[in-house]
């Protein structure tokens, strides 16, 4: 097939867009059955919302049969209103499924423990169960579009590709012990590389049990924001790994800030649209963390977070362990702590600071109150007091004086990238 590749870093316009989902489809004008796999709305600046809209209007114009199942993993379920915000009205609730990452499996194959160990240097050795929702394979679909944003990530290094698919449509194993993964062979050495043990993982298991088997077209953006608006600087469109090649080494020209030193005081937005647990909010401490100076602090403006986890089990765990740092995780993992939810161990690990420097979480305490902040580990403040001080109204993206003088930088959309210093 042609693979389609469009760039313009002042940013591509939806006609352009349009021009190039409509030379992509022309190569598939046969296939009757599609589904659309985006992100959810937690990666509401990929603009996965609107590509999905115009492969759906251009699908269906040819009489297709056209389902929309959002990339979850282990979120929560996208409401009405996030459907709304991310699918306009164009996909109708009839065309949508939900995937339930405990139920909906079926298993592929395993990634030997063998592998395991080698591509994480002997840090984690165990075999990998590879699943995938059943209706991807089970001949639902003679089609599948896998859409999303290609961009710094702590477990795999950047985001999507077939991530989409084996985190956003997989099971508990895959998605736990990858998460482990890579928090075992560090974050810091993993966030923003291309080819990092994760994604090595996650190439063998679609070498094995996806190409040739299962019917998948990736169509991957690199993003930036101008104010308020979604920019659109690259798509990239294919079956091969090439067009994930190539977006990443966009998203790491356009998406990565380089700082020359290190920065004392860092304040984070995370919109209350998408931010409702730390689970998703603690991207501020990920995207941040190669920025923040040792003694420093990270101030989370959270004002809608409300949960620690996207579900009640990892929640639980959360609030029974805190975010207590790697060696005591690690340990605790060791004793078989976590039972079957690994991934809670490496969101615990990737969320704590290990010491090195000072986390405060800004909620508002009807939501989440002081009490449970303080509970995990984390120091807390009130979000109203905070957003008055630091917030979105009053700051601008980068260095900030505040009125007693303090200065920090701050950071409106830590998930649209990465930020680091040296």
């Amino acid at each position: 097939m042609e693979e389609i590749f469009l760039t313009e870093e002042s940013g591509l316009s939806d006609e352009a867009l349009l021009e190039g989902i409509r030379r992509l489809l022309s190569q598939y004008r046969d296939r009757k059955r599609v589904l659309l796999v985006p992100p959810d709305f937690t990666r509401c600046f990929s603009y996965a919302g609107e590509i999905t809209r115009m492969l759906y209007r251009e699908l269906t114009g040819w009489g297709a049969l056209v389902h929309v199942i959002p990339a979850l993993g282990t979120h929560m379920e996208m409401d009405a209103a996030g459907k709304k915000a991310f699918f306009s009205d164009v996909v109708p609730e009839e065309a949508m499924r939900v995937h339930r990452w405990q139920t909906d499996t079926v298993k592929l194959g395993t990634v030997p423990a063998d592998y395991v160990g080698g591509i994480s240097g002997g840090l984690f050795r165990r075999e990998i169960e590879v699943e995938l929702n059943r209706i991807l394979v089970d001949g639902s679909y003679d089609l599948i579009f896998s859409v999303g944003q290609v961009v710094p990530h702590e477990v795999v290094g950047m985001s999507n590709y077939s991530k989409n698919l084996f985190v956003g449509l997989g099971g508990r194993s895959m998605i736990n012990h990858s998460h482990m993964l890579g928090a075992v062979c560090g974050l810091e050495n993993v966030i923003g590389v291309t080819d990092s043990p994760v994604r090595a993982l996650y190439d063998y298991a679609q070498r094995n049990y996806l190409d040739g088997k299962v019917p998948v077209c990736f169509i991957q953006t690199v993003t930036t924001q101008e104010k308020d608006r979604v920019v659109v600087n690259g798509c990239f469109m294919g079956e091969s790994r090439k067009p994930y090649e190539k977006a990443a080494a966009l998203s790491q020209k356009l998406n990565v800030t380089h700082l020359k030193a290190p920065v004392k005081r860092v304040v984070a937005f995370m919109d209350p649209a998408e931010c409702k647990s730390t689970w998703i909010s603690n991207k501020a401490i990920y995207r941040t963390c190669k920025m923040i100076a040792d003694g420093g602090e990270l101030l989370v403006l959270a004002p809608g977070v409300s949960s620690f986890g996207e579900n009640a089990e990892a929640d639980a765990m959360i609030r029974r362990f805190g975010y207590c740092g790697r060696d005591k995780v690690l340990k605790l993992y060791e004793e078989g702590a976590f039972g079957s939810l690994s991934m809670v161990a490496a969101h615990l690990i990737h969320g704590s600071s290990n010491g090195r420097y000072r986390i405060w979480y800004a909620t508002d305490p009807a939501k989440l109150s002081r009490k449970d902040v303080e509970s995990v580990g984390y120091d807390w403040a009130d979000c109203g007091e905070m957003l008055r001080r630091f917030g979105p109204e009053v700051s601008r993206e980068g260095w900030n004086t505040a009125p007693d003088g303090t200065e920090y930088y701050f950071v409106g959309k830590p998930a649209a990238g990465l930020w680091q210093a040296g």
